[in-house]
């Protein structure tokens, strides 16, 4: 192992680091953002909507990722629609991970007894208000465990995006690899930034888990 090589390209993985991030971020912010809007339309069954969802749902979960990366950086230049790879990455990121945080929203949606449900209407309260106040807090609390995992998931699954060129950890890696033939050092930079990136979260998600533990009769 050649600790000097490895000190000598850490600037080039907390660049790579960061790329990763702000991948991370925004398919993760976007892929929240469908989940909820996925969920409200499946567990309410809206009309026309819920058939859209449920093939789009089918379809992000059972094709791969790298696939959907190829037909956007690929396949849509062929039909005059020019996107950068960034873009791409995110988009196929949160086309694959809007479905997983979908079925997680549902999953604690649907964990809400109906008569709490009653219970709100009774006193007034709409529709919306019953979901924004009484609804979604608690279906939030009992998805937390899925969405920290999905999370997770996506971040490592930012990977893929170095098969489109996005100078990610895991194109860094392959890059010293390919020029230097340096495996070790440059697998052992990409595993420690990944523990970097992904420990702490992970270890906050499990806090947030235990701060917002949820039991059938209360909190635990």
């Amino acid at each position: 192992m050649n600790w000097l090589y490895i000190i000598d390209n850490l600037p080039k993985f907390f660049d790579a680091s960061l790329i990763t991030l702000q991948l991370a971020f925004w398919s993760i912010l976007f892929s929240l953002f469908i989940g909820i809007i996925c969920a409200i339309i499946t567990s309410y069954q809206i009309r026309f909507l819920n058939p859209i969802v449920q093939v789009y749902i089918e379809l992000s979960r059972n094709t791969p990722l790298l696939i959907q990366l190829f037909f956007l950086y690929f396949g849509l230049s062929k039909l005059g629609i020019h996107l950068d790879g960034m873009t791409c990455a995110i988009l196929g990121l949160t086309f694959l991970g809007g479905s997983y945080m979908a079925e997680a929203f549902r999953a604690g949606i649907e964990s809400i007894h109906k008569g709490q449900i009653e219970s709100a209407l009774s006193l007034g309260l709409t529709s919306s208000q019953t979901f924004i106040y009484v609804i979604f807090p608690q279906a939030f609390t009992v998805a937390i465990p899925a969405i920290g995992a999905n999370c997770l998931f996506l971040i490592k699954e930012t990977s893929i995006a170095s098969a489109i060129a996005i100078a990610e950890l895991m194109f860094m890696a392959k890059e010293l690899i390919g020029l230097d033939y340096k495996t070790n050092e440059a697998l052992f930079l990409l595993v420690l930034f990944y523990l970097i990136i992904l420990l702490p979260i992970s270890i906050s998600i499990h806090h947030l888990e235990k701060r917002t533990g949820y039991a059938k009769y209360g909190s635990r």
